[in-house]
């Protein structure tokens, strides 16, 4: 079931939860924009290069549609106030490459949740989210690593 309520925190979570956002469409400028500043490969910069290239037309950096997709599931609320950041990532994968014109949205569901031992005012949430086109296929999937804040405990 797809929990509806914003701003949970570790305690008021459990393994299956999910979430999900709207969605954003890739411009060329957006997706050359942010090319030129983190990620200057000819498929993201040049239009002309990126026809010749083995993708047809310019896409997204990788990046970019992490960057995206992790601003997407935040923006739904779900644990705005009791995020305390993250210690890193597992598992990223690029499925598909995302073009000019896709729009994607992230799905997110809760894997794990490890209370600290030594912190009792926080833990451990392991969250992995798939970022869908509008076509509903996987084009990224990732494991965030998030420190939580507790309700109870501290």
């Amino acid at each position: 079931m797809t929990a509806r309520r914003q701003d949970y925190y570790l305690d008021e979570l459990k393994v299956g939860d999910r979430f999900e956002s709207g969605g954003y469409t890739f411009t060329e400028s957006s997706i050359i924009d942010f090319a030129f500043a983190y990620d200057p490969q000819p498929f993201h910069i040049d239009a002309d290069a990126a026809r010749k290239s083995n993708y047809g037309g310019l896409i997204a950096s990788g990046f970019h549609t992490l960057s995206v997709a992790f601003r997407l599931i935040y923006q739904t609320g779900f644990i705005r106030s009791a995020s305390m950041g993250g210690p890193g990532m597992d598992e990223l994968r690029w499925l598909k490459p995302v073009a000019v014109g896709d729009t994607i949205r992230s799905v997110g569901e809760v894997r794990e949740i490890a209370p600290s031992k030594s912190k009792p005012d926080r833990g451990i949430l392991k969250f992995h989210l798939t970022a869908l086109n509008q076509r509903d296929e996987a084009v990224m999937t990732v494991t965030f690593i998030i420190l939580v804040k507790r309700k109870r405990g501290a």
